[in-house]
């Protein structure tokens, strides 16, 4: 079984201008627990054990361990936390070795929207086998529609491309979006020349 990141993040498969529902049907269609044992037990799982990364010292991935693993268990799935630090999930995480020698299943994070903002950015969104991120996706035809859409000559192709993308990467899954959250930041009234961003720049900022 392959490896698998969940993500939870303001995050899509395709930049804002180019947002469709291509293929989104997967997250908000109608939940049938009856039928995804059922599919999991034609695909062949045999009890097999599930390894959830949880670093608990961390909110993001924590939350996203806590939820997977009552998911996966619900489904019927052999499930197992391991927990640690972020640091040392981080670690483990890069092992590409067998469960019973240190590997790994399943692991939660968050991206800042704007490292996800288009095909060509979105590094979960690469299938490209070892030298994909981590879990280590292999499709070729995701990345041969990357291609397309990096080549594409106006907005008008693009779009096109990136719906041929999205519905793709339902069906192959290199990753699974699970929610976006946007960041409420307060400032004290003294300070002034904020660069205001997807994350706190700390540059150009003067107390008055």
């Amino acid at each position: 079984m392959k490896s698998l990141c969940c993500w939870l993040a303001l995050t899509c498969l395709a930049p804002v201008l180019m947002a469709s529902n291509a293929g989104a049907e997967a997250l908000t269609g109608k939940r049938d627990f009856d039928l995804a044992k059922r599919l999991v037990a034609e695909a062949g799982y045999k009890r097999e054990k599930i390894v959830v990364l949880d670093a608990v010292d961390t909110a993001n991935p924590h939350a996203h361990a806590l939820v997977a693993a009552d998911l996966l268990k619900k489904l019927g799935l052999n499930v197992e936390i391991a927990a640690s630090d972020w640091g040392n999930l981080v670690i483990r995480r890069a092992s590409k070795k067998p469960i019973a020698e240190g590997g790994w299943n399943v692991f939660g994070t968050g991206w800042v929207g704007a490292d996800m903002l288009d095909p060509a950015l979105n590094q979960a969104l690469r299938s490209n086998g070892e030298a994909a991120w981590f879990g280590w996706p292999s499709d070729d035809q995701i990345e041969t529609l990357r291609t397309q859409w990096i080549k594409a000559g106006d907005s008008e192709a693009r779009q096109e491309v990136a719906m041929a993308i999205q519905r793709r990467a339902f069906e192959s899954v290199p990753y699974i979006p699970t929610g976006a959250w946007k960041t409420k930041t307060a400032f004290r009234k003294n300070l002034k020349d904020l660069v205001l961003g997807p994350t706190i720049f700390q540059w150009n900022v003067e107390k008055v």
